[in-house]
């Protein structure tokens, strides 16, 4: 939490904090920080959101006051295209979050910081142009874990092209600066985001949307996913539609903002919808196959449930890698995605116990982290501390 400009002003309201959360305008993006955004309003405080244009809807349906500020991922990744072709991916990923975007964000905090007055900015990792105006403005900031951290090689070409963000001397990760909240447990953690100065625990915690639960039958629930983003690769999951079709379970397929139509005709035994509620289907489930998005890979580890990763891009590899390592779960990469791989690992998993065993142990060591409303407490204190 940096705040180095004596001009930053004073907490005026007893007992009351205002918090603006930043984050990009993507449901994996918005949806890890609600828990710590419904815990700051329970505990009486003010709290704001900033996000690009397309997502203020959302925001403002989940009830919080929210503002205009940045670009969407795909405005972004336009320009940087536009800069570098169809060439190497890693300058086109730097362009666009370590310029491009926070450049876009920072411009409009600038602006929007004085009319709202946060005593406190929380920005999702990414969201780093929250870190350029929170600065400027002599305003207290943290970062919120919502992923992986930057792979080492990737840091070391990135992090000159993000020292415009950072007053004098840059911290030792550019984006998630040198006090971050950390929802992952030990048995997962990023060593990068332990080894910051100042690391303040959060217990994930799955969030629903007010979605029905669908019907089903009282067999074993197998609960398929690619997420908010990867949902476009149908390919991928009607292969695994067709390998779980084969077992004696029934499968809860969530398209997320996909359209359920894409997957054509689908078996008895396979029900297919948008939006679900996570941790109702969770509670339900008895195996998780996904993407390896960090909210699934929490959310199925704090319900103690074995996961079947399909990664489809950024750090879901990482995640994919890590629960294999860790024994909690198994992974399918590439062109090992077919229907009979999807359901000899299914079927692997939903028989043997010890992926299950190691999840338990996950989710025991998750329920003991910080809940929200404990964070909400901490973050206060360092804003009195700091301010």
């Amino acid at each position: 939490m940096r705040n180095e400009n004596p001009a930053v002003p004073k907490i005026a309201r007893v007992g009351e904090v205002r918090i603006l959360f930043s984050c990009r305008p993507a449901h994996g993006h918005l949806f890890p920080l609600v828990p710590l955004a419904r815990a700051a309003r329970g505990a009486g405080h003010e709290v704001v959101f900033a996000t690009g244009p397309s997502f203020l809807r959302h925001v403002r349906d989940l009830g919080f006051e929210a503002h205009a500020a940045g670009i969407s991922i795909e405005e972004a990744e336009t320009e940087a295209r536009r800069r570098h072709g169809d060439g190497d991916v890693v300058p086109l990923m730097i362009t666009m979050f370590a310029d491009v975007l926070p450049r876009a964000t920072s411009a409009d905090l600038a602006a929007l910081l004085p009319r709202v007055k946060p005593d406190l900015v929380v920005y999702e990792q990414s969201d780093i142009g929250a870190v350029k105006a929170a600065g400027e403005a002599g305003i207290p900031f943290v970062s919120h874990v919502i992923g992986r951290s930057m792979p080492p090689p990737v840091l070391e070409v990135a992090a000159p092209e993000m020292a415009w963000l950072w007053d004098g001397t840059p911290p030792a990760d550019p984006m998630l600066g040198d006090t971050a909240i950390d929802i992952w447990p030990d048995a997962v953690r990023d060593r990068a985001v332990a080894a910051l100065p100042t690391v303040i625990r959060q217990r994930p915690v799955a969030f629903d949307l007010d979605v029905p639960m669908p019907e089903l039958s009282g067999k074993p629930l197998v609960y398929l996913t690619l997420g908010t983003v990867a949902f476009g690769a149908v390919d991928v999951l009607r292969a695994a539609v067709d390998g779980l079709a084969g077992l004696p379970v029934d499968v809860l397929v969530a398209a997320g903002p996909g359209d359920p139509a894409l997957l054509g005709e689908v078996p008895g035994n396979v029900h297919v919808t948008g939006f679900v509620p996570q941790r109702e289907v969770l509670a339900r489930a008895s195996l998780v196959v996904h993407h390896g998005g960090s909210g699934t890979v929490l959310g199925t580890l704090a319900a103690g449930l074995p996961q079947l990763v399909l990664p489809q891009g950024a750090d879901q590899f990482v995640n994919a890698d890590v629960l294999a390592e860790t024994g909690a779960g198994a992974k399918l990469v590439g062109q090992e995605v077919t229907a009979d791989a999807v359901a000899l690992a299914a079927g692997r998993l939903l028989d043997d116990p010890a992926a299950r065993e190691v999840a338990v142990r996950v989710a025991a060591e998750i329920a003991a982290m910080p809940d929200p409303a404990a964070v909400v407490v901490r973050l206060t204190e360092l804003v009195r501390e700091r301010v």
